[in-house]
């Protein structure tokens, strides 16, 4: 029972209130804390659901509902306010007040109370705007708008909180109207009574972003009437209450559209306007490019004309040897524009054509090119399908695109309310790569793109023919663009050797240089033998090249003639006459004879300038193989007896040969001995000359040294003959001195030896001699002591000396006994 008590008792806090249902009644009544009560088994809780606008029976706790409460800066919207404005007051038990059922009010806070049943609330919070920012109300209720506009909590820009800075005088509140409240006049806002918030259904938010355009970049506004507004930036673009921006992939502003020379707009006038003295009339079509204007911003009298999805028109590069098909639309007439060159046509005038080829065409015009068979396949079928005159470019573009074109799922950006506060520098910067930055580079791929183009290689040429009739003829090596009329003109070529016309190839490249044409001719000798000729023929085209294509088949034109000419030429001949020199009979047939003056002239043919310069003959043979295999065997044992014949001749002149070498190896062998003896006696000669010289030299030598000793001993004999001419005198003095000294001792001695004998007459003659000689020698050594000088002075020894000065005396004797002795 105390927990059944406890569970029927009420308390609520202050800042709470609950609904309960007095169910005898049927009132609802508001309890308001702080309170305190105990509920009667007829008293139920309940709650308010504003779905479904009705009271719903719940627990307790469920029934305890906090106040609506908005603090300084937000506002409450409410529901059914009461009556006398009162709510129900707290710590008691409030009575259900009456209500104004179906109104809505604005209460700006702070504010703070509990909800009558049947109340309705949301808090909000206040309008905080940025100066490219706006907000968008609506008046729903007229009469209460115009009574508390006044009352709207406002802060602007400059701090007043009046209205009069925003409106000089009270705007239309008309029930419906919508009003733009601009950032750049409006920092804060909350709504009075009667006026509304509309959200954005961009992004279901309250505040909406105004657009913020920059230099270059624009926005367009389309209001309710269907008037567009183009805006050009810088600018803050706030729309009007009736308009909206026109997105593109939920993208509001756009740039501005950048044009050169090379590129256009193609533009409709919709709206009649007039520039700069210049008046626009209605449906008039412009093309607009860089030359007249550099920088577009779209304008509402404007309309671009877009093919596909492009909406810029570029310049076509046309590189060297390359063209494009350009068809006039007033007139029709396609014209070839030739590359090099930057082909920007105007769409007014002109469209690009492409030009199908059929299926023959190619197979003759690009033999064996599968790739080009396939395009031009492919581009029939475009045209079939879209059932046109002719295939413009734009139609294979757009083609193109359609078949490449991938559907896209468009994501709308979600916008972050909350600022992100970055720590770099948000400065105007420069940015500089650290690495080379390559130029840009476009690619070129033309391929199938421009004018047919035929490459005619060296020694070929072409017959092109146009729908007027106009022929030329284009010889390679060369490439030549084909005009949208012009066609080639083919040839027939027969097949097989021998040529035959059962099958037959076509052709549109004729070789004009070099050509080769093979073929078996069967001729017929007088003697009615059969030969077949297999040969080659080597042909050149000649003269004027508008001859060259006169002749629908020359293979069959030249093989035809020269058959007939050949049997002709061949009838008058015996086939043992043919067979023998058959080859240059055919050559001198055909070709002409040559001379030393001249060479061949050669098979030339007026109608179409085709002149045969050279033949191969490569085969001659017999139809019957009998009669061709007698001529073998004859043709065989003459060629044994032949090569018998010459091999005994080349045997007698090799036996010429030998000997006649063996003699000249003789001869050379005699010259070589005999050149050898003249060699060794050349030699010989030769070293005696040189050794003559040598002696000669060597005598000269010598004479030259010999006189030159002579020159320098009679030089020095002179001197020394001077000298011993002194030293002569100066002895002969001393000797005179000394031989009157010396006859003065021999006196002297002989005195005193006649004295001696006389005292010793009795000495015998041989002791006397021994005395003598003793008395020579002395004297003789005294003047050896006294001639040394002289000795040195002239080279020679004393004992010379003294034997020259001597000679002839007695001394001279004791001198040569004494060298005697010596030796």
């Amino acid at each position: 029972m105390a927990e059944e008590n406890r569970e029927r008792d009420l308390v609520l806090a202050p800042n709470e209130y609950a609904f309960i249902s007095d169910q005898t009644k049927g009132n609802i009544n508001v309890y308001v804390g702080s309170y305190k009560t105990s509920l009667a088994n007829t008293d139920k809780p309940v709650f308010f659901n504003g779905e479904t606008k009705k009271f719903e029976r719940c627990s307790l706790e469920e029934a305890i509902k906090t106040f609506v409460t908005a603090p300084e800066g937000w506002y409450l919207v409410m529901k059914n306010p009461p009556r006398d404005g009162q709510q129900p007051k707290g710590g008691t038990n409030n009575n259900l007040a009456e209500l104004n059922i179906g109104r809505k009010v604005n209460i700006p806070g702070p504010i703070n109370f509990a909800l009558w049943p049947g109340q309705m609330a949301k808090v909000l919070h206040g309008h905080h705007l940025r100066s490219n920012q706006y907000l968008l109300v609506r008046v729903y209720d007229e009469e209460e708008a115009k009574k508390h506009w006044g009352k709207a909590v406002i802060k602007t820009k400059n701090g007043d909180e009046s209205l009069e800075q925003i409106n000089d005088e009270l705007p239309d509140l008309t029930m419906g109207k919508t009003i733009a409240i601009k950032g750049s006049a409006v920092s804060f806002y909350i709504p009075p009574t009667g006026v509304e918030v509309v959200r954005d259904d961009f992004d279901d938010e309250y505040v909406r972003e105004a657009v913020t355009l920059e230099r270059l970049e624009y926005c367009i506004l389309l209001d309710e009437n269907g008037h567009k507004r183009f805006i050009q930036g810088p600018a803050v673009v706030f729309p009007q209450p009736t308009e909206e921006f026109i997105t593109r992939n939920g993208i509001r502003k756009f740039m501005a559209i950048e044009l050169n020379e090379t590129s256009g707009l193609y533009v409709k006038v919709i709206a009649p306007y007039t520039e700069n003295k210049i008046s626009y009339k209605e449906g008039e079509e412009l093309f607009i490019t860089g030359k007249e204007q550099m920088i577009y911003y779209p304008r509402p009298e404007h309309a671009i004309i877009k093919y596909g999805q492009k909406e810029r028109h570029y310049a076509l590069a046309i590189p060297a040897g390359e063209g494009r098909y350009c068809m006039n639309r007033q007139t029709g007439k396609i014209t070839l524009v030739k590359g090099p060159a930057m082909f920007l046509p105007d769409p007014r005038e002109f469209v690009l054509v492409r030009r199908i080829l059929q299926s023959k065409q190619v197979s003759l015009w690009f033999p064996g090119n599968t790739e080009a068979l396939a395009y031009n396949q492919e581009l029939q079928t475009l045209a079939q399908n879209d059932n046109v005159g002719y295939l413009g470019d734009m139609h294979v573009q757009q083609a193109k695109s359609e078949s490449e074109m991938y559907q896209q799922t468009n994501i709308v950006p979600q916008r972050s309310k909350k600022q992100k506060v970055s720590k770099e520098i948000a400065s105007d910067e420069f940015d500089r790569d650290n690495t080379f930055t390559p130029p840009r580079t476009i690619t070129l791929d033309t391929k199938y793109d421009g004018a047919v183009t035929i490459n005619i290689w060296t020694g070929y040429a072409i017959l092109v023919v146009s729908k007027t009739g106009t022929r030329k003829v284009i010889v390679g090596p060369q490439s030549y663009l084909l005009e949208y009329d012009e066609t080639l003109e083919y040839f027939e070529l027969s097949t097989g050797t021998p040529k035959i016309d059962d099958k037959t190839i076509k052709s549109v490249y004729l070789r004009v240089l070099h050509n080769k044409v093979s073929d078996v001719i069967t001729v017929e000798t007088s003697d009615y033998t059969q030969v077949n000729i297999r040969l080659s023929y080597r042909l050149n085209f000649e003269g004027e090249p508008e001859k060259w294509f006169n002749v629908e088949n020359y293979v069959k034109f030249l093989t035809d003639h020269l058959r007939s000419f050949l049997r002709n030429a061949l009838k008058k001949l015996t086939v043992m006459e043919f067979y023998a020199n058959g080859i240059e009979i055919v050559r001198d047939t055909i070709l002409g004879k040559t001379s030393a003056e001249e060479k061949r002239h050669g098979k030339l043919f007026e109608e179409n300038g085709m002149r045969i310069y050279d033949i191969e003959v490569l085969d001659i043979r017999l139809s019957d193989v009998t009669l061709e295999s007698l001529m073998i065997s004859t043709q065989q044992d003459i060629i044994k007896q032949t090569l018998k014949s010459t091999g005994d001749h080349r045997k007698l002149v090799f036996t010429k040969e030998s000997e006649k070498i063996s003699q000249e190896i003789a001869v050379a062998k005699a010259e070589t001995s005999t050149q050898t003896l003249e060699l060794e006696r050349d030699l010989t000669k030769k070293a005696t000359e040189l050794a003559l010289q040598k002696i000669e030299s060597e005598v000269l030598a010598s004479t030259k040294r010999l006189n030159a000793e002579k020159e320098q001993q009679e030089t020095l004999s002179a001197i020394n003959n001077s000298i011993i001419g002194r030293e002569k005198e100066k002895e002969e003095m001393r000797l005179k001195i000394a031989q009157n000294l010396l006859n003065q001792e021999i006196e002297r001695i002989k005195a005193e030896v006649e004295a001696l004998v006389a005292k010793a007459g009795a000495v015998s003659p041989d002791l006397i001699a021994a005395l003598q000689a003793f008395s020579d020698k002395a004297l003789a050594e005294k003047m050896a002591q006294s001639m040394a000088p002289l000795a040195i002075l002239g080279g020679s020894s004393v004992a010379d000396v003294l034997s020259k000065l001597l000679k002839g005396t007695v001394i001279e004797k004791v001198l040569n006994i004494d060298k005697s002795g010596n030796e």
